[in-house]
């Protein structure tokens, strides 16, 4: 399956929740499934950025974006961290005006019935995208996926607390829910943002992964004296690798260039998109540090 046919079915999928979100509000009158409601709202909102964002990240390179489009899934994401925060400022609005004037659920068992039904809806696609989204290394399949979860968080916890208002009769639970959905949407709003900004600044792989590029390049540079100036970049599903290759003076351009293929080979193998670049250098610029070749 394409990951843009994931993101479709996200958006098909946030549309089905969303109803089911609204039935239940309309059913109990309850502002805190009216805040639940409005998530899902962003959810719609936001998986259809996602998906334009996935789209357009999957473009070739051309003469206007010569490394590629890798970028764009990271502006979805900051799209819908904004929208998640707008969420919940109006949900605030709401709980404020609702603890003013506190009223009893109405029909709560059929009611969190229908909410119970979303949420595990949710609870399966949201595993399903994270999965997937770190598979194919996409973030914005990841952010979608992340953001659910959250709303599942959330929607157990407003379940939870409309049980508890109706057995002690004490309405002002209700919109006292739907606030501490709201502090916890605009905390997952920021931590999108912030994750997405890494991507945008252009942050270096995990050590890990450094790591192993590292080992990669030292067992298939046979001939080479040293790789030094090791520099990584993650933009979307891509890494960027380059490095200065270090070389006997006296070797022909066509052996210097047989090493370099070999190590994209096995940089390709291990990296998944990997985009690299060697810069070829005499054994007088040896600069005896990063990766030495035995």
């Amino acid at each position: 399956m394409k990951t843009r046919t994931i993101a479709a079915i996200s958006v098909a999928i946030g549309v089905a929740v969303l109803g089911l979100k609204l039935l239940a509000w309309q059913i109990t009158g309850s502002v805190a499934l009216f805040s639940d409601a409005l998530e899902s709202i962003v959810n719609v909102v936001a998986s259809g950025a996602a998906l334009l964002a996935i789209h357009y990240s999957s473009r070739p390179a051309d003469a206007n974006h010569p490394y590629g489009h890798h970028k764009a899934e990271y502006f979805s994401v900051v799209l819908e961290g904004v929208f998640i925060i707008v969420a919940a400022i109006a949900i605030l609005r709401e709980a404020y005006e609702a603890f003013l004037s506190p009223h009893m659920i109405d029909a709560p068992v059929e009611g969190l019935a229908v909410s119970a039904l979303a949420s595990v809806i949710n609870g399966l696609w949201s595993w399903f995208l994270i999965r997937e989204g770190r598979r194919r290394r996409s973030p914005a399949l990841v952010a979608d996926g992340k953001h659910l979860l959250t709303d599942v968080v959330t929607s157990v916890g407003v379940i939870v607390g409309l049980v508890a208002a109706y057995l002690t009769g004490i309405p002002q639970l209700d919109p006292i829910l739907a606030a501490i959905v709201a502090v916890n949407i605009l905390w997952a709003g920021w931590r999108l943002i912030r994750e997405s900004l890494g991507g945008l600044m252009d942050e270096a792989v995990p050590e890990k992964t450094l790591g192993e590029i590292r080992e990669v390049i030292s067992s298939n540079a046979d001939g080479a004296i040293e790789v030094h100036d090791l520099r990584t970049r993650l933009a979307g599903r891509a890494t960027f690798i380059d490095f200065h290759l270090v070389v006997t003076g006296s070797m022909a351009v066509s052996e210097a260039h047989d090493i370099c293929d070999r190590i994209e080979k096995a940089l390709r193998a291990k990296v998944d998109d990997a985009m690299i670049t060697i810069h070829v250098e005499p054994e007088d610029k040896a600069k005896h540090h990063g990766v030495l070749v035995l």
